[in-house]
Parts: C-alpha cells; structure tokens; sequence
C-alpha cells in the first residue's frame, strides 16, 4: 500500500476594517468569532470552479462571499501562519494577512456559512471568544496602521 502524506487544511483569513475603524468578524457554528476568509480553490476537472490563483486573490474573494466587501489584501500578519485546533484532533493552518477595506462605507452582509456578524473596536476585542491568534493578528494590523498614519503625518 503506497505511502499517503496527511494533508493540513489551509485557511486565508483577513483583518478588515469599516470607515468607523471597527473590525469586521464573524461567529461560527461553534459560537467563536472569526476573522473572513477560508480555503483556497483547487479548481474543478469540468472547469466550471476556477483555481485561485493565489493565497491572496483567495482572501479577496472569500471575504467577498462573506461580507460583500471589496478588499485589496496586504502584508501577512505576525509571521503570517499559525496553527489551530478547532476540536481535538483537527488542525488547521491559518494564514491572516491585513486588508485595505475599498468599500468601508458599504454595510457587510452575512453569508450562510456564519450565525453572526459583527463590527468592534480595537477595545472590544481581547474580551470576544475567539481563538488568540485572531486577536494577536487584529492587534497586530491596527499597530501597523498606526503606525503607517503616524508617519503620514510627520510628513
């Protein structure tokens, strides 16, 4: 019997903000929140599903099915991966990169995949149930955007 490596699951998640600067996540079956995203696209041998043509435009899409938001991803966010065990017995690999929000004004919408959708500040977050490396990665982008504003302005 040939050898079969175990495959890891593979999520692209993305930290987006709305034009009052309040992150965007979603609860799921498991009442946690989360940030959007998931899998990328292998592609159907019929053609009819097209491949993702990176882990990127993946998120970009993804977030888009979510929320009905249009998002432009960024940088990858503290090292860019991190495993999660979501039950005993299952990993996944999360990628979180940042995203610039194109359309901050729109209101989200929620998809069928979530029970939930919600909008919160900086604050709010370390006390939502959700896994902590989703709050490392939100901390991590509004540092980062922060930052990038703080350098604006010395200009």
């Amino acid at each position: 019997m040939p050898y079969t490596p175990p495959l890891w699951p593979v999520s692209v998640k993305g930290v987006t903000l709305d034009a009052q600067d309040r992150v965007l996540l979603l609860r799921n079956e498991r009442d946690e929140w989360e940030l959007p995203g998931g899998r990328l696209e292998i592609g159907s041998p019929d053609g009819v599903q097209v491949p993702d043509e990176s882990p990127e435009a993946a998120l970009e899409r993804e977030i888009s099915e979510e929320t009905g938001w249009t998002v432009k991803t960024g940088p990858l966010l503290d090292r860019g991966t991190w495993i999660y065990q979501p039950i005993p017995g299952r990993r996944v690999l999360i990628v979180t990169y940042g995203c610039t929000n194109l359309t901050p004004d729109v209101e989200p919408v929620i998809s069928h995949e979530h029970k939930q959708l919600g909008l919160f500040t900086a604050a709010e977050v370390p006390a939502l149930t959700m896994p902590d490396g989703y709050k490392q990665s939100i901390a991590t982008w509004y540092r980062l955007r922060a930052a990038d504003r703080d350098d604006c302005e010395r200009m």
